[in-house]
């Protein structure tokens, strides 16, 4: 058995939206130093999870806890990346402004940023290697580099859970390696990692484990425990003989 703590612990969670069940009854827990995929298809409770870990959704039944306290609103110890779309990288704002965004859940938006702000910007920046890049308007930098710049900001509270929502759409194979080498570094430096994905044979390769959802989890585990077809099948409604289930075969 693991001796890692467990820094996210979602158990019997059910969630409802507009009066449909989207959740029913998740389970799953991520431990510190572990990088877990999360896949599923369209619709299957991913967004929905994520929101509901971050507090943003109340559950009908169920519970999220971080390092066993109970998840609120923009709770300091989980970090969110979200999807690269979501943000206007047209703003005229440098790397390390961005960064800085991150702390005004702490110091709110009027409060000025003393040193010990701008030396967390800096020890964030390090991590996702964007220091040399911390002057240069965001507009100006590339798909892979602006999701450093996010994981950036979502580090900068140095948070021990970490949550990236599809990092690697619309971006090139080389630049979703780097990115995952960046994420299973981030989880090994003791924090929890869980990231949704549509890219499944990197998340199989990858992550330390991989859960399965579609309204609950179906299974989790690593990923040579998980080559029952039928545990596919049960996820995504394919049939056995489907391009997908080819995919894994050959995985």
């Amino acid at each position: 058995m693991s001796a890692r703590p467990v820094a996210l612990a979602i158990h019997g969670l059910h969630v409802d939206l507009g009066g449909r069940p989207v959740l029913d009854g998740v389970d799953l827990d991520v431990e510190r130093g572990e990088l877990v995929g999360l896949i599923g298809p369209n619709g299957a409770g991913k967004t929905t999870l994520v929101r509901s870990v971050l507090g943003l959704l109340r559950p009908r039944a169920g519970t999220v806890r971080v390092d066993g306290h109970v998840v609120r609103p923009r709770r300091a110890g989980i970090g969110y990346v979200p999807q690269r779309t979501e943000f206007a990288w047209d703003f005229p704002i440098s790397v390390e402004q961005v960064v800085m965004t991150g702390l005004v859940a702490r110091h709110g938006l009027l409060r000025r940023p003393g040193v010990d702000a701008w030396r967390a910007v800096g020890r964030a920046l390090d991590l996702v290697r964007m220091t040399d890049l911390r002057a240069r308007p965001v507009g100006e930098l590339s798909g892979g580099q602006r999701q450093r710049v996010l994981v950036a900001r979502a580090l900068v509270l140095d948070p021990s859970v970490l949550l990236l929502d599809e990092p690697f759409t619309g971006l090139d194979i080389p630049t979703q390696d780097i990115l995952l080498e960046l994420f299973t570094g981030l989880a090994r430096q003791d924090r929890a990692v869980l990231m949704t994905t549509h890219d499944i044979v990197s998340a199989l390769y990858s992550c330390d484990r991989v859960a399965l959802l579609n309204r609950r989890v179906v299974a989790a585990g690593p990923a040579s425990e998980l080559r029952d077809p039928a545990l596919w099948t049960r996820t995504f409604g394919v049939a056995e003989g489907s391009p997908l289930m080819r995919v894994l075969g050959a995985a």
